[in-house]
C-alpha cells in the first residue's frame, strides 16, 4: 500500500522540502497551510507522483487542528507519516517592549507551537490508534530546534515551545511504542528560508555562518532529507530521539 504522509507546515521553507522529498520517495502527501490557497495548490501541482492534496487551517485553533487531519484522510484515504513543521517564530525586545507585548509572543506561540502542534499529533494519534490496518508502522516526525538547548535571546517563547516539542516527542515515543508507532524529532540549528533570508544576507550574516564550523548554514533539503530517514522502517529503534542538526554549531 502507497505510503502517506501529512505535512503541516508543508509548502515553505523546511516543510516544502519535506513535502518534497517524502513525494520524491513514494509518499503521497498532505500539504498543509495556514492560507494561501492558491499559491499552495499550485506547490502542490508541482510535486513528483500522483494524488497530492492540500488541506487548510490554523493549528492554534483546536477545531481546526482537528479538521486538518481529517482533510488528510479524506483526501489520501489514511494516513501513515505525521510531520509537524507549521510554527511560529515571534521575536521581542526584552528592553523596550512592555507587557502586553510580552504577554502576545508567548500567548501566540505557545497556542501554534505547543498546543497547535499537541491537537494535531493527537488527532493523528486517534486514525492511527484505529485505522483497519492497525497502528503497527506509523510514525510521528517533530521538527524541534536548536534553541531548545542553545536558547532563543530573541524569542524566548519560541525557544521554550521547541523544548516542549521535544518533551513531547520523548514521551510519546515512550506511550505508543507498544502500538508500533515511532516518534521522533529533529533539532535544526539555522536554516535558510524565507523567514531568515533577509538576516543570512544582511550585517548579520557573516556571524550566523560562523556559528557552524562549516562556516554556512543549513539547507532545508538538509532537514528534510533527516525527517525521511526518521520516517522510514529503518528508523524504528530512533524512536524517542532528537536528531540534532545544526552543523556542529552546539553539542550537548
Amino acid at each position: 500500500m502507497t505510503r502517506t504522509a501529512l505535512v503541516t507546515g508543508g509548502a515553505r521553507s523546511i516543510g516544502g522540502a519535506v513535502s518534497r522529498r517524502l513525494a520524491t520517495d513514494g509518499y503521497v502527501i498532505a500539504v498543509h497551510a495556514r492560507a494561501d490557497r492558491p499559491a499552495v495548490h499550485d506547490f502542490v501541482a508541482t510535486l513528483p507522483g500522483e494524488s497530492h492534496v492540500a488541506v487548510f487551517g490554523d493549528i492554534s485553533v483546536p477545531s481546526d487542528a482537528e479538521s486538518i487531519v481529517s482533510q488528510a484522510i479524506d483526501g489520501l484515504g489514511h494516513l501513515d507519516l505525521l510531520v509537524n513543521n507549521a510554527g511560529v517564530y515571534i521575536e521581542g525586545d526584552l528592553e523596550h517592549d512592555d507587557l502586553a507585548a510580552w504577554q502576545k509572543q508567548w500567548t501566540e506561540t505557545v497556542a501554534t507551537n505547543i498546543f497547535g502542534t499537541a491537537n494535531v499529533t493527537f488527532a493523528a494519534i486517534q486514525h492511527f490508534l484505529h485505522r483497519d490496518s492497525g497502528p503497527s508502522g506509523a510514525r510521528i516526525v517533530s521538527v524541534g530546534s536548536r534553541g531548545a538547548y542553545r536558547g532563543e535571546p530573541d524569542a524566548p517563547a519560541y525557544g521554550a515551545s521547541k523544548a516542549a516539542v521535544h518533551s513531547m516527542t520523548q514521551s510519546l515515543a515512550v506511550a505508543l511504542a507498544p502500538h508500533g508507532i515511532a516518534v521522533a524529532a529533529v533539532a535544526p540549528g539555522f536554516v535558510e528560508s524565507e523567514r531568515t533570508k533577509e538576516k543570512v544576507s544582511g550585517a548579520a550574516g557573516e556571524q550566523i555562518r560562523r556559528q557552524s564550523p562549516f562556516g554556512r548554514v543549513a539547507q532545508p533539503d538538509e532537514i528534510a532529507a533527516a525527517v525521511a530517514w526518521l520516517a522510514s522502517p529503518d528508523a524504528l529503534w530512533a524512536s524517542g530521539a532528537i536528531l540534532d542538526l545544526n552543523g556542529a554549531s552546539y553539542l550537548r
